[in-house]
Parts: C-alpha cells; sequence; structure tokens
C-alpha cells in the first residue's frame, strides 16, 4: 500500500509539473529567434543601433539572458548593438545533450551562432558561471574576443561542492525523476527567497523574479541543465586556467567585496594578476549581483572599452 501510494503521489507531482510548464511557457514568451548551432539551438535577442563593435552578454547559472538585459542590456542598447544569448539549455535555448556542459562546448556553441550572426569581433560581457565561459571564448576564439568583461566571474577551483541538490539531480534516473515532479512545485515556494539570497547584502529590485524570468529554471529540463553545468564547473576550470595567462583580448573584472556566492578572494583578484594588463575593480559592500547593484559603473567601463576598440583601425586586427 506504501508503494501504491508512493506511485500515486509521484504520478500526481508529475502531472501538476507539465501543467505548471504550461503555465511558464505562457506566462514567459521567447523573446528573440533561434539560430540553430550544432547541438542545438541558441536564442538570441539583438537590440541597439549597428556601428561600432557589439557587445554579447552571457549570463550565469540558475538564470537566462533577462538576468543580463535589466537593466544592464538597456542601458548599452542606447547607443550600442547588444546581443544577449541565453546559454544552452536555458532560457529558450536548447541543447541535445544534458551533459554538454562545460564551458568549451557551450563556447564552441556561441562562437557558432555569432559567426551566423555575422559577429566578427566582439565584446564579451560575462556574469558568474558565465565567467569561465567567457576565458574559454578568449582561449579558444581570440579573434571572436576583442575585450572581455567579467562580472564577479568564476575562474578557478574552490573549496566545497556547488550543492547537495544539484549532484542528486544529476544522477541517472533518480535526477530526472526528482526534476519532473518535486521540482516545479517545491521550486515555486523557493524561487523568490532563494534570488533574494543571491542579491544580499543588496535588496532584490522589486518585481525582479518575474521580469527576470527566474522561475523558467524550474522547468524539469532546464533545471536539469543547470545542475549538470553547475556540476561539471570544477573541473572545467581546473583544465583552463593554466592557460589564462595567454589571453591577449583586453580584460576588466568588476566583483564586490561582499560576495559570497563566488568570493572575489578566490577568483577575481587572482584572475587580475594573471591575465596581462587586466583592470580590476573591486567595489566595496557589493554582493553578487554587480550589474544590478553598480550598473552605471559598468556601462562606463564597457563604453570605455568600445571607444577603445571602435579607434583600432580594422587592418590593425588581422
Amino acid at each position: 500500500m506504501i508503494l501504491v501510494g508512493l506511485v500515486m503521489a509521484l504520478a500526481v507531482l508529475a502531472l501538476i509539473s507539465q501543467a505548471g510548464i504550461v503555465a511558464l511557457d505562457r506566462l514567459y514568451p521567447r523573446q528573440g529567434r533561434l539560430v540553430k548551432v550544432a547541438g542545438g539551438q541558441l536564442n538570441v535577442v539583438d537590440i541597439g543601433p549597428r556601428g561600432g563593435v557589439p557587445i554579447v552578454m552571457i549570463h550565469g547559472a540558475s538564470s537566462n539572458l533577462e538576468t543580463m538585459r535589466h537593466p544592464l542590456g538597456d542601458l548599452l542598447a542606447r547607443g550600442r548593438r547588444v546581443i544577449l544569448i541565453d546559454r544552452p539549455g536555458h532560457g529558450w535555448s536548447t541543447r541535445e545533450r544534458l551533459t554538454d556542459s562545460t564551458p568549451a562546448i557551450q563556447g564552441r556553441m556561441i562562437d557558432e551562432a555569432l559567426q551566423k550572426l555575422d559577429v566578427p569581433r566582439a565584446i564579451v560581457v560575462v556574469h558568474s558561471w558565465a565567467g569561465a565561459l567567457g576565458l574559454r571564448l578568449a582561449l579558444d576564439y581570440p579573434q571572436r574576443v576583442a575585450g572581455l568583461v567579467m562580472l564577479a566571474p568564476v575562474a578557478y577551483s574552490w573549496r566545497g561542492g556547488v550543492g547537495r541538490y544539484n549532484k542528486i539531480v544529476t544522477t541517472p534516473v533518480i535526477g530526472p525523476l526528482l526534476a519532473y515532479t518535486i521540482t516545479l512545485p517545491l521550486g515555486l515556494l523557493l524561487t523568490e527567497p532563494g534570488t533574494r539570497g543571491v542579491f544580499l547584502p543588496q535588496t532584490m529590485p522589486d518585481d525582479y523574479v518575474r521580469s527576470a524570468m527566474v522561475r523558467l529554471l524550474l522547468r524539469p529540463r532546464e533545471f536539469l541543465s543547470n545542475a549538470w553545468d553547475l556540476v561539471t564547473l570544477k573541473m572545467s576550470v581546473i583544465e583552463q586556467s593554466p592557460r589564462y595567462a595567454t589571453i591577449k583580448a583586453p580584460a576588466v573584472i568588476i566583483a564586490g567585496d561582499a560576495d559570497t556566492t563566488v568570493w572575489t578572494d578566490v577568483h577575481a583578484r587572482p584572475l587580475a594578476k594573471v591575465i596581462p594588463h587586466a583592470k580590476l575593480i573591486v567595489l566595496p559592500g557589493v554582493g553578487h549581483m554587480v550589474q544590478n547593484a553598480a550598473p552605471d559603473l559598468v556601462v562606463r567601463e564597457i563604453e570605455a572599452m568600445s571607444s577603445t576598440l571602435d579607434a583600432i583601425p580594422k587592418a590593425a586586427l588581422n
């Protein structure tokens, strides 16, 4: 009887989850266009006037491109072409394999998308998890990365893990079972307080969870993709970090000294010492969401880099 009851409970939760998926898809419709690449399709929002070096913005874990659009992308798009990308498996982007989770694989997919968008070079702006991705792009596709702006970036290995639940969700059978039953209904209760915690010590903007479409993460396929991204990240940065000194693109690193999600002393400060001519800005009292805490400062740094790159003759770049 207990087993029958458990099966029935899981069946009910699965039905609730399916209904939730439909509701979330309708509540947060796709913005942008899909670009087909090997291994999936990437959702791209392309805004702002043409001219000059475009800005490519890539979000971190547990989020989608709206995290970079509000307010940072919208501010930059007043005078620049801004290309916002849902990472593979996130938002409205797809990936054929959950295990395509590493910065190397996702970097290859994003480079292919930029090639199809006729973007030969760009300033790449990345946040958090995507710090490792931006670094990988600069390593593997230096001709594509004209400049690199990293906000609270992950760059190196760290003590500890990425949350026990993420490891459980990436185990065979049990992981998908959890993702397609309890993740969405439970997540609806936990999303807002969890997101508030990421903003600390700053206050989360009003209506952020809705405007940033944060609850899209609760869809099972995206939740699984996010978990895989997190559990494979440490080995990825261990593998790629010895190469950081070879990066030639100009780099600006902006982080807060109160960030307890991606520790500045573990990532941003050591990275600034390794990348040639990197500029490090550490903001006192600022946590993980740098783009929300100090958007005007971030915009100024990106625009300064843009102006410098625009002044370089194209012949000098070949």
